[in-house]
């Protein structure tokens, strides 16, 4: 271990994103201050940096094994907040979940929040997340206000869509490598309770589950489908549809009623142990799947349920990635457009029944407009795919790149771990405006990752070839 100039130690670590897949071996320091950010960007003693916040991205994108990546989670100062317009500015490393714990008792929800609570506000705008009101409101990019900048240069920077617009929607959706973000803009949405609104609707096949989000997402504003990846035949693609919206104190029962932004978290689990061999197989997941389709069958119609086991039910297992063992997992997630999701979505399915691949956790939804250059959302329909790491897995993988690639789709940057550069080129056709950007903000790729260096998404590579 040695220390910079500051005094804050750095030390070299085991990287690895929440699929466990791949790692490597890199510098590590944890910042304070903006001091030691600003000589962490600029120091000379690695060749490159990259911002890290909770690392939930799933595969590389959130650690630079060539240079030094930087833990900011304790970069997390509250700054200030308008009751009245709701607009929280934050430094980049405060967490959605400090977010919640702090603004929930008082009436306010995130505008847009991925499917875990433990996620910095700086990496979810890098990342440009979804949830589950993407149809309706967008990505968190579409909320987001000011944004204050540290540039390779180490000059600081502010920008937002109507100042200096262009470096904003290439930092939206930009995986970190502009800039780093030290503090951002939020605007959040005023809620009376603590509370969902939940419906249930299953959904005996694909084209009948389709119909129903097609039919019932447009009038409330959070949908989401649960999909079985094991059901073949006529069976294909079924799932159940989860549609929700805040409730309203007369929602709720008298004696809620008197509370009613009390949080109800749920029971908590834990994996404590890496599972040998992998807990999740073909057998368990069909299995899995299974009983939760009968017993969400049984629970069909309306009810209400608490917020944060609504938005973050894997929340509710701490550790949950150690399911998959040693090896770890991928996280395969597509969006394609709607004229090609039907034909795209069976042939996806048929392929994984045919390969005996079964997802645990496989997640149907729609999608609105995205918000930067390299944000993954687009009008249509996403599918997440969970898959161990298995030999033979990757070439399947490719084999399902051509299907999404032929359909005008894309995969999501903050779940990839081994997209190949000529497919990430043609799934992102916004590529070269995006790096006309970094030409200008970062010339000599200062700010790197694992998943950058394998894409080749740096000026000078490009500029090269």
């Amino acid at each position: 271990m040695t220390k910079t100039k500051a005094g804050l130690p750095v030390e070299t670590r085991k990287l690895e994103g929440w699929g466990r897949y791949p790692t490597a071996s890199g510098l590590v320091m944890r910042p304070e201050k903006l001091s030691a950010v600003r000589e962490a960007v600029t120091s000379e003693r690695w060749t490159s940096v990259l911002a890290r916040g909770l690392g939930r991205s799933y595969g590389d994108p959130a650690f630079n094994p060539e240079g030094c990546t930087l833990f900011t989670e304790r970069l997390d100062r509250l700054i200030s907040f308008d009751p009245q317009s709701g607009w929280l500015r934050a430094e980049g490393g405060l967490s959605f979940r400090s977010i919640l714990d702090l603004f929930l008792p008082r009436g306010w929800f995130l505008p847009v929040t991925p499917g875990t609570r433990h996620v910095t506000l700086a990496g979810a705008l890098a990342c440009d997340v979804h949830g589950k009101n993407h149809h309706r409101d967008g990505s968190l990019g579409r909320h987001a206000g000011r944004l204050r900048m540290l540039l390779a240069s180490g000059e600081e920077v502010e920008c937002s869509a109507k100042e200096r617009p262009e470096l904003f929607h290439a930092t939206i959706g930009g995986m970190g490598l502009t800039g780093l973000i030290l503090e951002a803009e939020l605007r959040l949405v005023p809620i009376q309770t603590a509370m969902i609104r939940q419906q249930v609707m299953p959904a005996g096949d694909l084209d009948s589950l389709m119909a129903l989000l097609e039919e019932h997402d447009t009038r409330v504003p959070y949908s989401v489908a649960w999909l079985d990846t094991v059901a073949q035949g006529r069976s294909l693609g079924r799932g159940v549809l989860l549609l929700g919206q805040h409730a309203q104190v007369s929602d709720l029962p008298v004696a809620h009623a008197r509370n009613p932004l009390r949080r109800g978290a749920g029971l908590r689990a834990c994996v404590p142990v890496e599972a040998p061999g992998g807990l999740l197989n073909p057998t368990t997941i069909r299995a899995f799947n299974s009983t939760y389709f009968n017993l969400q069958k049984r629970k069909a119609g309306e009810s209400l349920i608490a917020l944060e086991p609504y938005f973050y039910p894997l929340d509710l297992v701490d550790d949950w990635n150690r399911m998959y063992g040693r090896s770890g997992f991928v996280q395969y997630q597509f969006v394609v457009p709607a004229s090609t999701a039907r034909s795209t979505l069976v042939g996806v399915l048929e392929a994984c029944a045919r390969k005996g691949l079964a997802s645990f956790l496989s997640v149907l939804k729609r999608f609105g407009p995205g918000a930067g250059n390299l944000s993954f959302p687009f009008e249509g329909y996403t599918l997440t795919l969970d898959f161990p790491v298995v030999p033979g897995l990757f070439e399947f993988l490719d084999e399902l790149d051509r299907m999404v690639l032929e359909a005008g789709g894309r995969l999501y940057l903050a779940k990839d771990a081994r997209m190949n550069p000529a497919t990430f080129r043609a799934m992102y056709p916004e590529f070269p405006a995006w790096l006309e950007v970094k030409r200008q903000v970062d010339p000599h790729d200062r700010f790197r990752s694992a998943q950058s260096i394998r894409l080749g998404m740096h000026s000078q590579e490009v500029l090269s070839r």
